[in-house]
């Protein structure tokens, strides 16, 4: 870890944490770490909750990849490879704030992940699992469990795995997503040839508030992750000139993976049609009847012959794209939460790397036990309605995450003045600026998560989730914020744990030499 009196503390890296990076094996490579982000930032999960809201979600779309995507590629491309160190995210805010500061963020960065596999990746899996193979009814509930489970642990096994076996889930995610989502945009352009294409004048793509209040915390949950990489950052071959490298090229690539079929699917529904859990798969099922198969006149779409070989391989690849999006999330937070522990921010037990896997396998079980139970829970509380299961788990999963990037964005400022001897093979432009412009995005973007239309009218009719009335905001305002708060005051406890550890370095510290 970076030396050097950048706060208070911590002032180097405890005794545990030498002992435990010694285990580590460098296996990412340039393009590993490509493949990586493009299986973090690409996600298929959110697409059709984003085309939802209609054509203005594409211009938010390509304001938000200028005002934040951007800006967040130049700040990860400093930081890591600035600060290569093990841990990435939770390295930059501890040494940045302290081990307090890291503790919570870190906790909020780890558990969004097994909650969004376990809830929102497993539901959207089996949807269309039961859409192309299935005739679209839904499983019986043992069954349910036998491919969501099935489903996490395949996930967390590859997240076990030493990182030379593991990282090939990421690069098969990677290709599946240029497969499906090239596949889906040229069946578009030949469905628009065939059938016509739904029609928009330039107001439809006129930015309001109440769409921007509506988009913006999605937008931007699908715009994070380029610092997920540097999680592995002593896993990395050479992480100073390879981060800068991925980073830029999967910017790129990302923002063109996202608009593409977002378009697509806004120009071949009708958006009264479009729902978030079913959009994207719904808007597959029915461009593909250009290859065999029939659009019925209340619009439901029918395959057969080689649409219905198509629509089943897509299927698949669809299911591929959610998992790998899960695995690597999974992979990169299990090993921030694993340096904490060995870093004194988090219980030493889970600062463990394996001998045998050069993994954290203690936090990879962590984070399948987490996952299967909230899929358990989800599930019987919404009574088994994937709809409601996947809306109820990514509103969590969203205002999480973005929370966790208050402690991550302010530390590009915060490093540049009290590290500025630290070697930069690349320096991002106006650091301070950039740290403000994405710190205040994030706030809003939280609290327009947590209170619907603050500073406008606060749940009117405009701005409230679908399902709930104007007098149901304080019910929603409690739902949003009692787990939050929950999650903070559980990274406090995981900070207390981990004492013992501070102490000891402390300790270690104050021994005289010889």
């Amino acid at each position: 870890m970076t030396a050097g009196p950048l706060t208070k503390e911590p002032a180097g890296p405890p005794a545990a944490a030498q002992s435990e990076r010694q285990k580590l094996r460098k296996h990412f490579g340039r393009f590993d770490i490509l493949f990586f982000l493009l299986c973090t930032i690409v996600g298929v999960d959110t697409i059709g909750t984003v085309a939802s809201k209609g054509a203005e979600a594409f211009t938010w779309l390509i304001v938000l990849a200028l005002v934040f995507f951007v800006p967040s590629a130049l700040l990860t491309a400093e930081l890591g490879a600035a600060f290569p160190d093990e841990g990435g995210p939770y390295i930059w805010t501890s040494r940045a704030f302290g081990r307090l500061a890291g503790a919570v963020n870190n906790f909020l960065y780890w558990i969004t992940n097994p909650v969004w596999l376990g809830g929102t990746l497993s539901v959207s899996a089996v949807t269309a699992y039961t859409t192309f193979f299935n005739d679209g009814k839904d499983l019986s509930t043992p069954a349910f469990y036998v491919f969501t489970l099935v489903f996490v642990w395949v996930g967390v096994l590859a997240a076990i795995l030493s990182f030379d076996v593991g990282k090939w889930i990421p690069t098969v995610g990677a290709w599946s997503r240029f497969l499906l989502l090239g596949l889906f945009t040229v069946t578009v352009v030949v469905y628009g040839v065939q059938h016509g294409l739904h029609g928009f004048g330039l107001g439809d793509f006129s930015p309001t508030y109440a769409g921007f209040v509506g988009l913006v915390p999605v937008l931007m949950f699908n715009f994070v992750g380029f610092e997920l990489p540097s999680t592995a950052g002593d896993e990395m071959t050479d992480a100073q000139k390879d981060v800068p490298y991925a980073v830029f090229r999967s910017a790129a690539l990302s923002v063109l993976l996202y608009a593409l079929p977002i378009l697509g699917i806004l120009l071949v529904l009708p958006v009264k049609a479009i729902s978030g859990l079913g959009g994207f798969i719904d808007a597959i099922r029915q461009v593909f009847t250009v290859y065999g198969g029939h659009v019925a006149g209340d619009g439901t779409a029918s395959l057969s012959g080689a649409g219905s070989v198509l629509g089943d391989l897509a299927a698949v690849l669809f299911i591929l794209t959610v998992l790998s999006s899960g695995v690597t999330w999974v992979m990169g937070s299990d090993r921030a939460l694993a340096v904490s522990g060995y870093d004194g921010a988090a219980p030493r037990f889970l600062g463990v790397i394996s001998s045998r896997f050069g993994t954290p396998v203690r936090v990879n079980v962590l984070s399948g036990l987490v996952s299967t139970a909230v899929l358990v829970l989800a599930h019987e509380l919404t009574n088994g309605s994937a709809a409601k299961l996947f809306g109820a788990v990514l509103g969590l999963a969203v205002s999480t995450t973005l929370v966790s990037y208050l402690g991550i964005f302010p530390a590009l400022a915060v490093l540049r003045r009290r590290a500025p001897g630290v070697p930069r093979p690349y320096r991002a432009p106006a650091p301070l600026l950039i740290s403000i412009v994405l710190t205040v995005l994030v706030v809003f973007a939280t609290v327009q998560l947590v209170a619907p239309g603050a500073g406008d009218h606060w749940f009117g009719s405009a701005y409230a989730p679908s399902g709930w009335s104007h007098a149901e905001r304080g019910k929603y305002l409690l739902t949003e914020l009692v787990p939050l708060v929950g999650f903070m005051l559980l990274g406090v406890l995981f900070w207390a744990l981990g004492r013992p550890t501070r102490r000891a370095e402390a300790a270690l510290r104050e021994t005289p030499a010889g």
